[in-house]
């Protein structure tokens, strides 16, 4: 069942599956809350009823926030309730295609003496709304509150029961949001959906290049484009880096969006590969726009942001560089090139640098990317990607 919301559905793997459990999770004021009624509101619009469950504000605040975001459909229902019985009772009497409980932590099983949001309670709940899904074949999506480590608070077992895990990320300082899916029975675990946060909720984002690129006129030292793969989405994200002098033995590695294990490595390949004296410099490295990455075609660019920014060199406006850096200093093929290269051409890029096109599809993905205008170079190692610097 899709929620007619696009990039929610798309973390789901088309839409909601009857019967399943999806847990949600993210930090207080993300937009947790307004996700689900957008969400519920375009299901109710679709003629599917949906029930809202809120633990933890009256019907009439549901209503006035559900208002300021023109949602409100009669299908979508309304209840202030956090007594799991009659929670049950109405899931029972209505049989809603999907129900929305906002929040786990708040409701309560009466036979449990357990205060609300302790472990037993949350075990019991969470257990009784996934076998009430699996009996009934409602959906049942559960909101659900994360520690200060960013992991889902209570026991374990609430994402192992569970049919779908997804975390709404985001912070005070973008108006950006991302909704990441960590664990999906009936879709790819690697999905990611992105929003705009306005002031009529949050706003579907299809074009990620408005988010993450910023334009430079002319060489930007220390600045590379490349194109991660979420799932099945490619990201293109600026990676930032920056090195200053330090004292010998002394020198800071502070790294944000991305692996710092990954980045050290890197270090240390530029220093023993490409001949790069960085011992005494404090190197940063930064992936613009708060997104986090973990695709390992990314390594190419943050070596060649860190050279850029050491030797005050950079890359020909509107390039984009891929690879994958292995400890020889070899450049190493990555997957999913043809959608890469099609998004490279689809947002005007130039100059695309990748480490090599070794199956067929790769090589007809190239050629098809020279006819629309890209000029294509294959780096086999560090030194030919450094060598393209000015």
């Amino acid at each position: 069942m899709p929620t007619g919301v696009a990039e929610f559905d798309r973390v789901l793997g088309g839409g909601v599956v009857p019967g399943s459990a999806i847990l949600l999770g993210g930090n207080p004021g993300i937009g947790k809350s307004t996700l689900m009624i957008q969400a519920g509101d375009q299901m109710a619009r679709q003629g599917r009823s949906v029930l809202y469950v809120t633990s933890e504000e009256s019907a009439q605040q549901i209503q006035l926030r559900a208002r300021r975001l023109g949602a409100g459909h009669g299908n979508l229902l309304i209840l202030a309730q956090s007594n799991l019985e009659n929670i049950s009772r109405a899931i029972q009497k209505h049989r809603p295609h999907l129900c929305i409980i906002d929040s786990v932590q708040m409701i309560y099983e009466p036979s449990n003496l357990s205060a609300p949001g302790s472990i037993s309670q949350l075990k019991d709940c969470c257990t009784e709304m996934v076998a009430l899904a699996k009996a009934g074949g409602s959906a049942v999506c559960l909101v659900g509150h994360v520690t200060k480590q960013g992991m889902l608070a209570g026991p374990k077992l609430l994402e192992h029961v569970v049919d779908t895990v997804l975390y709404f990320e985001g912070d005070t300082h973008h108006d950006h949001r991302i909704v990441r899916c960590v664990k999906n029975r009936y879709g790819n675990t690697l999905e990611v959906g992105l929003f705009r946060m306005g002031l009529r909720g949050l706003d579907p984002v299809e074009n990620a290049a408005s988010i993450f690129l910023e334009s430079h006129s002319g060489l930007a030292c220390g600045s590379v484009v490349t194109a991660a793969l979420q799932g099945t989405r490619v990201l293109p994200v600026e990676i930032q880096a920056l090195t200053a002098e330090s004292m010998l033995g002394a020198a800071r590695r502070k790294v944000s969006g991305c692996d710092a294990n990954r980045v050290a490595m890197i270090i240390a390949v530029l220093e023993k590969r490409a001949g790069l004296r960085l011992v005494d410099r404090d190197v940063f490295a930064n992936v613009v726009g708060g997104i986090k990455i973990a695709d390992p075609s990314a390594d190419a660019a943050i070596a060649l942001a860190i050279a850029g920014s050491h030797t005050k060199r950079g890359l020909p406006a509107r390039s984009l560089v891929m690879g994958e850096l292995g400890l020889l200093g070899e450049f190493r093929a990555i997957s999913y090139l043809p959608q890469r290269l099609g998004e490279a051409a689809r947002l005007g890029f130039k100059h695309v640098l990748i480490a090599s096109a070794n199956s067929s599809a790769d090589r007809q993905a190239v050629a098809d990317a020279q006819k629309a205008g890209l000029e294509v170079r294959v780096c086999r190692s560090l030194d030919d990607g450094m060598a393209l610097l000015q």
